[in-house]
């Protein structure tokens, strides 16, 4: 699981010219429509995800996105992969302590790679969102929703893999640098 503030949303992206033509870039000028905050949560087993759209990033919201979680699996041991946001390590964890049943598991700084659920969220970016354009936070949701209600009936755990790399020799001194 994890949260991540939207980009901000612009009235920037495609412009379409009289000649019928398509133009996409950023102009000079910037208009903010205000910021989203989501919180998501990958089922490795299934590879659905749950979402829930919030207006900040505080650890009210957070805990409510996860008692919406709970809700939805009432047994067994639930595993939250978590990046270190402040909102998901205070220092007194009486949530945590009240739901003996959830384990939180914390990325290294650095790597959040290891955590599965940024592949999902590179898969909506790429898919939904990279070249649209939102004039209103809800219009952002609303597409966010569209993609998961399209991508849950067919998803499917991630499949890991390692791709060898072979490091290239570096050059013994610096003179053989310059050549």
């Amino acid at each position: 699981m994890r949260s991540r503030t939207s980009r901000p949303l612009s009235a920037q992206g495609w412009l379409r010219l009289p000649n019928g033509k398509a133009l996409t870039g950023f102009a000079h000028e910037y208009t903010r429509h205000g910021t989203s905050t989501l919180f998501a949560a990958l089922n490795v087993a299934s590879g659905q995800v749950k979402a829930g759209h919030y207006q900040c990033r505080r650890r009210v919201e957070f805990l409510d996105f996860m008692n919406q979680v709970l809700a939805e699996h009432p047994q067994g041991e639930i595993h939250v992969v978590l990046d270190n946001l402040s909102t998901h390590k205070p220092k007194d964890d009486r949530w945590l302590r009240a739901h003996p049943r959830v384990r939180f598991h914390f990325t290294p700084t650095h790597a959040s790679w290891l955590n599965q659920i940024e592949v999902w969220f590179s898969l909506l970016s790429r898919q939904a969102l990279a070249h649209a354009s939102f004039t209103h936070t809800t219009q952002l949701s609303q597409a966010i929703d569209d993609f998961i209600a399209a991508y849950n009936p067919k998803a499917h755990p991630f499949a890991w893999t390692k791709v060898r790399v072979r490091q290239e020799k570096f050059a013994a001194k610096y003179a053989d640098l310059t050549k």
